[in-house]
């Protein structure tokens, strides 16, 4: 029988004030330090994820490693001075209320890294739905590589349209672990231990997804690999873990099938919950020469059309908004080459940046790019249209990962908190 994908697992939960431990996603406000500062402020000296993750804004600065030491210390020092309880062999069902008020349903369990693979074209179960840059990996490697612990902030999704896996545990005897508030207006999230035999339910009909002949006539394709899982948020993350994993496996070959490493654990969601919802992820020039980038641009776009931002777009174009100072130009591009705006407008960012001055950056929100560009000398902001969500498994199968940085699921405090811990070193 071939092992289950995603797995119950043992999950420590900390015994601490749950409010001061759970921060958000370190790749989350990677541009806006007053933030951080706000959170440092909120944990103090309490036991927090806050001392156990590396926030991204601090990724290229001096002390980095000294931050990575200091991390893997404080791992070993929640570990050893018994911060935790565990909840064996389990999977966890968590309901996060949003700031807008709706709730989004999530299963925390394992997915074997096996079933696991990032690289385009891949056939895998479970696969990236955006391009990984690769760049990215060895830092993130360098924190996981020694750390006793692993949090995620993973977010993977499954395409259940008959809602038969995670909304079913809403009526289902369950026990109750955690109930609270969550910081700088996260909203609030509850968490309960899975049954048995909802456990059993749960992979008995995740294998259904996959079943060949349903997945083909759900997708209406032939002879194409079933996905099952497809990453949503904690690409890099999940591409992290992978590679560690590789890495293990191939200097202990023989311990390698039954470690706690070969697993990552990770939040799956319905694609079609309905507090869901696809945000784009918008691109800012930092340190940049405006006339430079809009010169080139026009030479690259040679049909580019500039107009009102209210202009609507014509069927078959491809359309972003480019904001330079207080001033917003909606570009539309006839006859692009790539199937989504930001794949066109990527491929333009990408050779630019390779041969001229300025730093990019990934940002979630209008309203946070709008003050930076506004804010910060030379530099200017694109904002991007979204991509509809149903559309995601079916690109994803046909035509492989969509360019890095396509979307978001939802705004930057509604993303996944840090919470929930499990060991990855025997």
């Amino acid at each position: 029988m071939k092992p289950a994908v995603f797995n119950p697992t043992d999950i420590l939960l900390p015994k601490s004030n749950l409010s001061q431990w759970s921060v958000v996603a370190c790749d989350q406000y990677t541009s806006e330090p007053d933030y951080w500062n706000e959170v440092e402020q909120i944990v103090q000296d309490a036991p927090s994820t806050l001392r156990i993750i590396l926030p991204e804004i601090y990724l290229e600065q001096d002390d980095v490693k000294t931050r990575i030491a200091k991390i893997n210390a404080t791992m070993k020092e929640y570990l050893e001075k018994d911060l935790f309880r565990t909840l064996n062999h389990s999977f966890l069902y968590c309901e996060r209320t949003q700031r807008d008020g709706k709730c989004r349903h999530g299963l925390i369990g394992a997915i074997d890294l096996e079933a696991y693979d990032f690289t385009p074209g891949s056939s895998s179960p479970v696969r990236a739905t955006e391009g990984t840059i690769l760049s990215r990996i060895p830092p993130r490697v360098e924190i996981r590589r020694d750390a006793p612990l692993e949090l995620p902030h993973i977010m993977i999704l499954i395409d259940d349209r008959k809602k038969t896996v995670i909304e079913p545990l809403q009526q289902e005897p369950k026990e109750q672990v955690y109930d609270f508030d969550l910081m700088q207006g996260g909203g609030h999230c509850t968490g309960w231990a899975v049954t048995a035999e909802s456990a059993q339910r749960i992979q008995d009909n995740l294998n259904a997804l996959g079943e060949p002949t349903f997945f083909e006539e759900k997708y209406n394709v032939k002879g194409k690999a079933p996905l099952i899982f497809a990453v949503g948020d904690g690409n890099h993350s999940l591409a992290t873990a992978k590679t560690c994993y590789e890495e293990f496996k191939k200097a202990h070959p023989e311990q390698a099938s039954n470690h706690p490493c070969r697993y990552a654990m990770v939040e799956i969601v319905n694609l079609h919950d309905p507090a869901l919802e696809f945000e784009p992820i918008h691109r800012v020039i930092f340190d940049c020469n405006s006339e430079a980038i809009f010169k080139a641009m026009a030479n690259y776009f040679s049909e580019m059309k500039l107009t009102d931002e209210n202009t609507p777009v014509p069927e078959g174009c491809h359309s972003f908004l480019y904001l330079n100072g207080t001033r917003k130009t909606r570009v539309i591009l006839p006859h692009p080459d790539c199937n989504l705006p930001v794949g066109t407008l990527q491929k333009f960012l990408d050779e630019y940046l390779q041969k001229n001055v300025g730093r990019i950056d990934y940002i979630h929100g209008e309203e946070a790019v709008e003050k930076m560009v506004q804010e910060h000398p030379d530099t200017i902001g694109f904002l991007l249209p979204v991509m509809d969500k149903n559309e995601l498994f079916r690109t994803v199968i046909l035509d492989g990962v969509l360019p890095r940085k396509t979307f978001s699921m939802g705004h930057a405090w509604d993303k996944r908190y840090y919470l929930e811990a499990r060991k990855i070193k025997e």
